[in-house]
């Protein structure tokens, strides 16, 4: 599996470590709460709310350079359209290592 990175934040912030710092403290904050949402809708089985939780879900993986990742969510976000949750276990594998990670950064 694909390991996070700060590549794509380094790239944003073109060296100003206060930027960086806010990104990163955003990704920190959102993160949890928005992964929380995610597990909620997930054991509702409310498909709407899960495809919503992941769209947000996917920019932080983005933005984490998880490129295959990202296609990953992108896919079982497509899935969630169809009423299917074919996807999610791949899909928290990703939200596994992406909290391990928030955790050393």
């Amino acid at each position: 599996m694909e390991k996070p990175n700060l590549s794509y934040i380094n790239d944003l912030a073109r060296g100003d470590q206060s930027i960086k710092n806010t990104l990163i403290d955003v990704i920190k904050t959102e993160f949890p709460d928005e992964k929380e949402d995610y597990i909620k809708s997930f054991h509702n089985k409310d498909y709407k709310k899960i495809e919503e939780n992941v769209h947000r879900l996917k920019h932080k993986i983005s933005i984490l350079g998880l490129e295959k990742s990202y296609e990953i969510a992108n896919k079982y976000e497509h899935n969630l359209r169809e009423s299917s949750l074919e996807g999610y276990q791949d899909f928290d594998k990703i939200l596994q290592v992406i909290s391990v990670y928030i955790e050393t950064i």
